[in-house]
C-alpha cells in the first residue's frame, strides 16, 4: 500500500471535484474522522511531555503579523475588502488538525507538530475574534461571543481526543499501545475527510460563482502564491531550528474548513473562496512531497 500512497490525495481531490454534490451530504462525518485521526496520532507521543519551542513562537508571530499586514496592505492598495479579508484569512487560518499525519510520513518530529497543533488553534481562537470585532460584518457580536462560538467549533475536535489519549496513557497504557498499531490508518481517514471537505468547498464555489467570476479568478491566483510563500517560509524557518518538514507543514497546511466557516460567519462570505482554492493547492503540494519522499526512500 505504501507505494500507492502518493496517489491517494490526488484521487481524493479528483473525487471531490467530480462528486461534490454527493460529498455535501457526508459533511456530518468530518468531525468524527478528524477525532479518529487525532486519536491515532496522539497515542504515538507522550502528551505529558509536549514542549513549546522557539520555532513555535516564530510561526505564530508570522501568522499574526502577516495576516494583519496583508489585510491593511491589500485594502489600501486595491480598495477591495473581500480580497483583503481573503489574504488575511489565508495567513490567520489555524494549522490543520490533521497536520501530524503527513508531517510524520515526511519525517517531521511528532512532538513538534502535535505541540503546535494545540498551541496554534488555541491562540487563533483568541486572536480571530479580536480581528473580527474590528473588521467583521457583525459589529453586534462582541469579542466574547465570537470567542465562545469559535471555541465551540475547535474544542470537540482538539480537546476530546487530547484528553482521551491522556487518560489512556495514564490509566490504560495497553489500550494506548494497541491503538498505536493502527496509526497508519489515519492517512486514509484523512483522504476521506479531504474528499468530503473539498467536495463541499467545490460545491460552494459553484454556488457563489455566478456574477463573481473576477474575484474567484483572483482568489485562485493569489491563493497559489500564498500557499507557496507559507510552505516556503515555513521550511526556511524550520531548517534554522532543525526540522524543515515540520516548519513547512505547520505554516503551510491550514485548517481550511475552520477558516471557511469563520469567513462565512464573520466576514464577507466570498472571501472564503480564497481558502477554498487553498485547500486544492496545499494538498496537491502534499501529494508531490509524498511522491518525492517515497521516491528517495525506494532509490
Amino acid at each position: 500500500m505504501q507505494k500507492y500512497r502518493s496517489y491517494v490525495l490526488p484521487v481524493a481531490i479528483l473525487l471531490g471535484v467530480l462528486f461534490h454534490s454527493v460529498s455535501v451530504h457526508l459533511s456530518f462525518l468530518v468531525p468524527w474522522l478528524i477525532f479518529t485521526i487525532l486519536l491515532l496520532n496522539f497515542v504515538t507521543v507522550d502528551l505529558r511531555h509536549l514542549r513549546f519551542s522557539t520555532l513555535h513562537l516564530w510561526l505564530i508571530i508570522f501568522q499574526l503579523t502577516v495576516s494583519a499586514g496583508l489585510y491593511l496592505l491589500v485594502r489600501s492598495v486595491s480598495g477591495d475588502e473581500t480580497m483583503a479579508q481573503g489574504f488575511m484569512m489565508c495567513a490567520l487560518c489555524p494549522v490543520a488538525a490533521s497536520v501530524v499525519v503527513i508531517s510524520s510520513m515526511l519525517g517531521a518530529d511528532r512532538m513538534t507538530t502535535t505541540t503546535y497543533t494545540m498551541f496554534c488553534n488555541l491562540v487563533m481562537s483568541i486572536a480571530a475574534p479580536l480581528y473580527f470585532t474590528l473588521i467583521g460584518i457583525h459589529p453586534e457580536l462582541t469579542f466574547w461571543q465570537s470567542l465562545l462560538m469559535i471555541l465551540r467549533r475547535i474544542t470537540p475536535t482538539l480537546a476530546f481526543p487530547f484528553f482521551t489519549v491522556l487518560a489512556l496513557q495514564q490509566w490504560a497504557p495497553k489500550a494506548n499501545d494497541w491503538l498505536c498499531r493502527y496509526r497508519n490508518l489515519s492517512f486514509y481517514l484523512w483522504a476521506i475527510a479531504l474528499f468530503i471537505t473539498l467536495g463541499r468547498t467545490i460545491d460552494y464555489i459553484f454556488l457563489q460563482g455566478h456574477g463573481n467570476e473576477h474575484i474567484i479568478i483572483m482568489s485562485a491566483i493569489f491563493s497559489t502564491l500564498m500557499c507557496a510563500i507559507q510552505f516556503g517560509f515555513g521550511k526556511w524557518l524550520g531548517h534554522r531550528y532543525g526540522d524543515t518538514i515540520a516548519g513547512g507543514q505547520l505554516l503551510g497546511q491550514k485548517n481550511t474548513a475552520m477558516g471557511i466557516w469563520m469567513a462565512n460567519t464573520y466576514l464577507q462570505p466570498l472571501s472564503s473562496v480564497f481558502l477554498a482554492f487553498y485547500i486544492i493547492w496545499q494538498n496537491m503540494f502534499n501529494s508531490l512531497q509524498l511522491w518525492w519522499h517515497d521516491k528517495r526512500v525506494r532509490s
